[in-house]
């Protein structure tokens, strides 16, 4: 790899074409503005195989091959874009926060125990547990790697805190199943560590890589923490009101493994002591039978209505942020994020 913040020719700029007012806010739509560069960081990482040694190739090609919206990467460039150009460097940096996301997924998949993936088996259903945990070694190590090649060393400060606080989160979550005394407080800090800090890194890098100043470089970071915390308590009402086929992975591992999300610590908070006793237990010695009484409670009890207002709020709060950027285009697709996360949450409500 060359010496990246030395190569600084600007990447090419595609505007968005026209469509529907309707379907503006799709977030293919709004990617699509920055779709070189994504094409650019797809396949830098699809070089990055031969980095990894043959044995292993092959593992690593299955697990980067399968990205998903690449919602990292196209946050980084728009926040690039809404204050300055796009260069080689934030192509690296995207490639970098990439191989971070998929290491955290591969991890995931196996603490979970999830057998689908973005509508494919997952590493660890494919491979086992021990390759995938040592495969998600290797990625993290290699994208430090690649963070340690710039001149600067503040890439690789960055990513490194980041990765800390998000394996920090992960961890604080794995120490609160089951905790039925979790708080609502406790729960948002955990969304903000284990998601919300790479989408705020992504944001922080694609600004600062840009010359940006403290103003803007704050209001993005800002932005980027309360979009991904909305996404991840997104994801969490996905996992109990959704459905396997609509969201291409598997569904309703957060209760058997313990983990109380938002709908749950709203229902707790909404039935009676002796309803949360019961509930308590479930929780504590879940079996697959109980699913039905609980989606009933959750239901009855309106959980995802008060989950809605509460990423209402964050999608908000990002949007305020935006607030101290100019106006452009970047800030404009910035702002039609939110708007699409908020369009797949109604479409979640209306199908329950």
């Amino acid at each position: 790899m060359s010496v990246l913040a030395t190569d600084t020719k600007p990447i090419a700029r595609t505007g968005a074409p026209e469509s529907p007012p309707q379907a503006r806010l799709a977030w293919q739509q709004i990617a699509s503005t920055v779709e070189p560069f994504l094409q650019t960081v797809r396949q830098r990482l699809a070089d990055q195989i031969r980095a990894f040694d043959a044995g292993i190739a092959p593992y690593a090609e299955y697990a980067l091959s399968n990205q998903g919206k690449q919602l990292r990467p196209a946050l980084l460039a728009l926040s690039a874009r809404a204050t300055g150009q796009l260069t080689d460097a934030h192509v690296w940096s995207a490639v970098i926060i990439e191989l971070v996301h998929l290491a955290t997924l591969v991890h995931d998949d196996v603490v979970d125990e999830a057998a689908v993936r973005r509508s494919r088996p997952t590493l660890a259903a494919q491979w086992g547990n021990e390759i995938s945990v040592l495969l998600g070694d290797c990625l993290f190590a290699h994208a430090l790697k690649l963070a340690a090649s710039f001149p600067t060393p503040e890439i690789c400060r960055a990513v490194a805190a980041a990765t800390n606080t998000v394996c920090t989160g992960e961890i604080l979550q794995t120490q609160r199943r089951q905790q039925v005394e979790l708080t609502q407080a406790e729960y948002f800090r955990i969304l903000q560590m284990k998601t919300g800090e790479l989408f705020a890194l992504s944001c922080d890098l694609g600004a600062y890589l840009s010359g940006a100043g403290k103003v803007e470089r704050t209001a993005l970071r800002q932005y980027g923490l309360a979009v991904g915390t909305a996404y991840q308590l997104y994801d969490d009402c996905l996992d109990l009101f959704g459905s396997e086929a609509a969201a291409g992975k598997s569904l309703g591992t957060d209760l058997a493994k313990g983990k109380l999300t938002l709908p749950v610590l709203v229902l707790l908070e909404r039935v009676s002591p002796a309803q949360r006793a019961k509930l308590q237990e479930l929780v504590q010695a879940w079996q697959p039978a109980a699913w039905p009484k609980v989606m009933k409670l959750l239901r009855r009890y309106h959980t995802l209505e008060a989950a809605s207002q509460a990423i209402a709020q964050y999608l908000q709060t990002a949007r305020q942020a935006l607030g101290l950027l100019p106006e452009s285009e970047s800030r404009t697709a910035l702002e039609g994020l939110t708007v699409c996360l908020q369009q797949q949450l109604d479409a979640l409500a209306a199908e329950n």
